[in-house]
């Protein structure tokens, strides 16, 4: 990026955001803090009100803005996938609410733009195998958003895998994260007196609140970062070669660490946290194409459930 480019950008985030770090800028453009510091003295001198602080950062004067800078062909293109992708991975709230900004940027689009974009918007699909909200709360992320913006608790009827009916939670809302596929929220429990992590489409029912956060909150990443190690076993299995090209995706959560060809098959060796219950019901997924080399403990789990199969579908 040049300069003239990289000084726009710049004046863009300030306008996007209250408070622009220095720090932030030179991560987001690659360059030095001097860099970022010649480039805010070059706003200035150009008349642009910036005023900054030691230790916060740099704010515009408010009350001042500029028309929309005209987004690039690439840039606009980008709408198209965005767009795509918050219809499936948000609820449907939310969903609304982008697909109205989306079209005010729109609007400001060349015309050659917008039919650039129309060429391709019927073109590009994304599939969800799978619902990541409760149908019968299409606001969820919309609500838990307005909480931590408001820090104001938060009523939810959750129902837990092995529960057969939801429960009511008080629950004062830390953050949101997408992982393995779900929304999850992490958040303090009343009902528990901890913190908790809660699933998305688990959630039955959600209402506001107008109760203040009874306590300060940790952020975040304090609570995703890393986990307490748990012992591993190691697992090795032999595996047909037209079966293992199909385990490339999913083997990695098994605790995957290498493989070679032998005249048998493929080899996999694993360091499994949990061989005889997860890995275990994992393996009968392809278990018609494989043997278990080791642990021995692993085959008579696996031999167990298959009896126990084979018991369930007999005739009674």
């Amino acid at each position: 990026m040049n300069k003239f480019d990289r000084i726009v950008a710049i004046l863009i985030q300030l306008q996007s955001r209250r408070i622009v770090k220095a720090q932030d800028l030179a991560e987001r453009f690659q360059v030095s803090l001097r860099t970022i510091y010649r480039d805010i003295r070059s706003l200035q001198t150009a008349g642009v009100p910036i005023s900054s602080e030691a230790g916060v950062g740099y704010e515009l004067v408010e009350g001042y803005r500029l028309p929309p800078v005209m987004f690039t062909r690439e840039e606009a293109s980008s709408f198209v996938a965005a767009e795509k992708l918050m219809q499936k991975f948000i609820d449907k709230r939310l969903g609304d609410h982008f697909a109205s900004a989306i079209a005010k940027m729109k609007a400001v689009l060349r015309m050659a733009d917008k039919d650039w974009i129309s060429s391709i918007e019927e073109q590009v699909l994304v599939r969800q195998g799978r619902s990541i909200f409760n149908e019968k709360v299409p606001e969820a992320m919309s609500v838990l958003f307005d909480s931590l913006a408001r820090k104001e608790q938060v009523e939810v009827s959750y129902k837990k895998l092995e529960s057969s009916d939801p429960e009511l939670r008080m629950i004062e809302p830390v953050g949101v994260f997408h992982e393995n596929a779900f929304w999850y929220l992490m958040a303090y429990c009343h009902l528990r007196k901890d913190y908790r992590r809660f699933r998305t489409d688990r959630i039955h029912g959600i209402r506001k609140t107008e109760d203040p956060f009874t306590k300060e909150h940790p952020e975040l990443k304090t609570f995703l970062g890393p986990q307490q190690e748990v012992p591993r076993t190691k697992v090795r299995i032999i595996v047909a070669p037209k079966a293992a090209g199909h385990l490339q995706w999913n083997r990695h959560h098994q605790g995957f660490t290498e493989e070679k060809a032998t005249e048998d098959g493929i080899e996999m060796t694993f360091m499994s946290r949990y061989p005889e219950s997860d890995f275990a019901r994992w393996f009968l997924g392809f278990g018609d194409h494989a043997r278990i080399l080791e642990p021995e403990s692993l085959r008579q789990c696996v031999r167990q459930i298959v009896q126990k199969q084979l018991e369930n579908l007999e005739d009674k």
